[in-house]
Parts: structure tokens; sequence; C-alpha cells
């Protein structure tokens, strides 16, 4: 009990500035008390500014108070030292070169434990004390210690910068916005981070289904190099049985069957542990990458994120795996025919048959690039349901059959409000989303413009044509049926091929490879886009004239 008396009796006697037992101890008119020097080095700061103010409760005063020393407080705080009465905290509460030091603190500074963006201060934990006790200091916000508070203040006008600038895309203060920046798109700095998380979540979704795809990957080359080398095995022992029916001759065949399979299964195997590496490193990158996006999606002073979101966001370019796929065990097949072939062949024509030998052996290649289909039927292997989200439809167009039609109607359907649906545009997104290789077909009904395209599911809803019609973006891709065009961006481009009321739209989204097909009794090649998507896919349909449908058919 005596020992936690003495605490009390430290924290009491204690300046609030140095942290040090009262020395010539001075009371201010609002009750609080100060070493005399500490407080005059305090004021001194504040001269110039037409007020003074108290440490701790913040009460201002109009005229400088006149300080006179509180001999009674000495006394005590002089008996209070004979008692055990400490002069400061331990080492390890002051901060050092690498920490956040006390604003308020005086000599040797405490540790801050939390900085405020209102005040543009760090506090220690003493000095933090009237941040939670006084109300009109409850409303600051407090972040975890920082040594880039002056980085909030703009240089121009000295105020806190609370704005964003997106037409610059820089911070800047609220003078700034009426001057500088009047006629500039601004928000404040909120808003703008609170848009850029919803990215940043966004990104991170990526770059996590990137990592499922790269792991799927890795797992599907691992299975390969099993593959490779159970066949290689096989062919191995079949060949040494047949070599063994041979004349020594052939037996110096069999040799070089072996040297050239082995060399042939370590350079196969070698490519595809070389990928996997990649692959496997890859990985690493992506959540590494995804731990950054984590850790800044939890900073707390919005200019720092901001400034930090476009390096840490950017992605490097990912390996293309799109070549990667597994086949049946049949690697080395053709080299055991060609043996068995050649021990039935007489001695002189032996040196012959070996080319055969070598050539089926070099023909083993795991990397191959796997084709597209060239037929309907090759098509239909990836033919994919599609249904349309009656979330997203248009109010003029009515949805049916199993949400699989769409038609353009002369009034409005009562559709329920919702942040997904196409306000100006009379367009409309299927349920699904298209990821990998993938095949529909669209069947068009009316003499009117229809459009089939594929877009993002971020594209804009309620925004200007521009941004939320099909092709006149960055984030969808069309084909005009009627006209014989496809567009993206805004750029139209004429497609060669006869109209066809229906269309087939073949996906190989790895391979970043789009195609439009004209389907009868032939598959007509109409436009083919090579580029890179960054997100899952949705089909899409964009009628023009009222009593035009078109509907996804049923290919399975």
């Amino acid at each position: 009990m005596e020992q936690k008396g003495v605490q009390l009796d430290r924290e009491t006697f204690s300046c609030s500035i140095c942290l040090d037992p009262l020395k010539d101890p001075v009371t201010l008119p609002c009750g609080h008390n100060y070493c005399m020097e500490c407080i005059k080095v305090h004021w001194d700061g504040q001269d110039g500014m037409g007020v003074y103010s108290c440490p701790l409760c913040m009460k201002k005063f109009i005229q400088r108070p006149v300080l006179v020393k509180n001999t009674m407080l000495a006394d005590l705080v002089e008996e209070l030292k004979k008692t055990g009465l400490q002069a400061a905290p331990a080492d390890h509460c002051y901060a050092g070169p690498e920490d956040v030091a006390c604003d308020v603190c005086t000599g040797r500074k405490l540790k801050a434990v939390k900085s405020c963006l209102f005040c543009l201060a760090s506090y220690c934990e003493k000095h933090l004390q009237p941040h939670y006790d006084v109300a009109p200091l409850k409303k600051h916000k407090l972040v975890n210690p920082s040594k880039k508070l002056q980085e909030n203040i703009c240089s121009l006008h000295d105020e806190v910068m609370k704005m964003f600038c997106r037409t610059d895309r820089q911070s800047i203060c609220y003078l700034c916005s009426v001057d500088e920046h009047k006629d500039h798109d601004t928000v404040s700095a909120a808003a703008e981070r609170t848009e850029r998380q919803r990215e940043l979540e966004g990104s991170r979704g990526n770059v996590q289904q990137k990592i499922q795809d790269r792991q799927k990957d890795v797992k599907l080359l691992q299975q390969e190099v099993e593959d490779i080398n159970q066949s290689a095995e096989k062919t191995l022992e079949g060949s040494k049985k047949l070599f063994t029916q041979l004349m020594r001759h052939l037996q110096e065949r069999s040799r070089d069957v072996k040297q050239e399979v082995r060399s042939q299964q370590e350079t196969q195997v070698s490519r595809v542990k070389e990928l996997q590496e990649k692959l496997e490193q890859e990985i690493a990158e992506l959540k590494r990458k995804d731990a950054e996006l984590e850790q800044l999606s939890h900073t707390e002073d919005h200019n720092e994120f901001l400034h930090n979101y476009p390096s840490v966001s950017a992605l490097s370019e990912p390996t293309d795996s799109s070549s990667i796929h597994i086949r049946p065990l049949t690697y080395f097949q053709d080299v055991t025919a060609a043996v068995s072939e050649a021990r039935d062949k007489l001695q002189q024509v032996l040196d012959e048959e070996w080319k055969k030998i070598s050539v089926s052996v070099n023909e083993v290649d795991v990397l191959l690039s796997q084709p597209g289909p060239k037929t309907r039927a090759g098509f239909l292997r990836y033919s994919q349901e599609i249904t349309l989200d009656p979330n997203t439809a248009n109010r003029d167009l009515l949805l049916s059959d199993g949400n699989r039609k769409v038609t353009r109607m002369d009034q409005n359907q009562s559709y329920s409000d919702h942040p997904d649906r196409f306000i100006g545009c009379c367009q409309v997104l299927s349920r699904e989303s298209l990821t990998g290789r993938c095949y529909f077909e669209v069947e068009m009904r009316g003499r009117g413009r229809v459009e089939v395209a594929v877009a993002y599911k971020n594209i804009n809803r309620t925004g200007s044509w521009k941004e939320s019609r099909f092709a006149h973006n960055d984030k969808s891709w069309s084909l005009d049926c009627s006209n014989n065009s496809f567009q993206y961006n805004n750029i139209k481009t004429p497609v060669s091929g006869p109209p066809s009321s229906r269309v087939g739209v073949y996906l190989d989204h790895s391979a970043g490879t789009l195609s439009f097909y004209s389907v009868s009794e032939t598959m007509t090649l109409l436009h083919r886009v090579q580029t890179t998507f960054t997100q899952p896919l949705h089909a899409g349909l964009w009628i023009y004239i009222v009593g035009n449908s078109a509907e996804f058919c049923k290919l399975k």
C-alpha cells in the first residue's frame, strides 16, 4: 500500500511536459501545474499567435499569464523526493533515432504512442490523455505514430490537405480546391480513399485468383513429370527386351536408343521443372503482393495510402501457362514401335531404320501449344451454358425462356432497383463468369441491330454512353451482328464473312484470345482478338429495335 501511494504522488507531482518531478512549480489559472521553465519554453513557441494554451486541457488565455512559484507545491515535491520519488521513466520509454518522438515533451523526449491527423502532432501516453478526456479533442483522428505528418500540410497555404484532385492526381487543401484547382475534379481525401480501397480489394481478388490458377498449373506440371517419367521407363523396358533378341550390332543401337531417350527425358523434364519453378516463384511473388496490398488496405493515413497505392497495386506480367496440358502416357510409344519394326529387319537395313527411332525420340515435346478447335464439334467440347442476370437487365428488356432469351420491349419492365442494372443502355450481362476456355452461341431474331459482347463485371452501369455502352470503353468487346463490324474502346473494325443469325463465341481467357464465328453448316471466322484479359468476363447482349430478340442456345 505504501508503494502504491508513492506511485500516485510521483504522477501527481510530475511536470506533464518534461515528465520529471516539478522544478520551481507554477500553477496556471486552469489549475494544472508545470515546471516554470517548461511552461515558459512552451509559451515562447506560441508568441505571435495571439493566444496561449495549457498543454493538458488546451484552455486558451488571451494574455500570457504571470507565473508565480507555488512554494507549497515546491515543498511537497522536495519532501516526496526524500521518500522515493523517481526522476524519469525507464530508458526504453524514451524515443530513439528510429522512433517517433512526442512533440510535447521537452528535453529528452518519450516515444509517441499515437499521432493526431488534426493537430499534426505526435504524443506520448501522458500527453495523449487530453485526446481521451477533453470533448473537442475526442473528435480528432488518431493513428499509429507517424514521421510523415508534415507531408499532410499544403506548402502553399499551410493548411491540412484533406482534399484530393483527381485531375492532377495529388492531395490538396481546401484553399487549393477553390484556387489553383478551381475547375478540377476534386473530392475529399476520405472519398478518394474509399474509391481506391474498392479498387484495392478488386486487385487483391485478382491476385488471389492468379495464385489459385498458378497452383493448379503447378499440380498439372507435377502430373506431367510423373507421366513423362512413367512413359520413358515403360519405353526403355520394352526396348531392352526387343534389343536382347538382336545380334551384337543391335546391342550397340540399344545403347544409342537408351542414351537418346534419357537425354530427351532429361531435357523435357528439365523444361517442365523450369516452368514449374517459375510458376512457384510467381506464386510467391503474388502472395507477397497480396500481403503488401493487405498491409496497404490497413493504412489509416489517406495521403500515405494514396501515395503508395500506384506502386503497390501494379502487377508484373504473368507467365503464359495456356500451353500446359496433360496427354495420355504415349510420349515414347512411337520409339517402342520403331524398335519393334527394326527388330524384324535385316542387319544391313538397320542403319536406315535407326533414323526413324531417333526422329521418334526427338518428337517428344510436353510443352507444345494446344491448337484451338477447328470444327464445330471441337468447339462444343468447351460449350458453356449461359443465362442472363435479371439484376443487370435494362428496364426496356424482357427476359424469358429460363433467362436465356432477351427481347426489346416498347415499355419499361417492373424490375426492382439494383446497383448492377444498366440504366441508359439496352443491354444485359450473363450471370456466369467466363474463364479458361469456353464457347457459346447466340441466335438472333429480327432485322434490327443486335450486338454480342463480352465485358468485365465492373463496367459502368449508370454513367455516360461512353462509360457504360458495350465496346465504347476498355472494359468490353462487341460484335455488331447486323452491320458486320467489331468494336472495342470506341474503335470500329469492319469484319469479313457472311452475315449470320447465329454467332459462335470462343474465349481462351488465359491465352488472351477472343474469336467470333458465323455458324451455319460450317464455322466461318468473323474476327479474332489477341489481348490480355485482367478479369473474368461476362457474356452480354445489346438490342436496338423494339421486338428484336436474342437467345443463348442450348448446346449440351
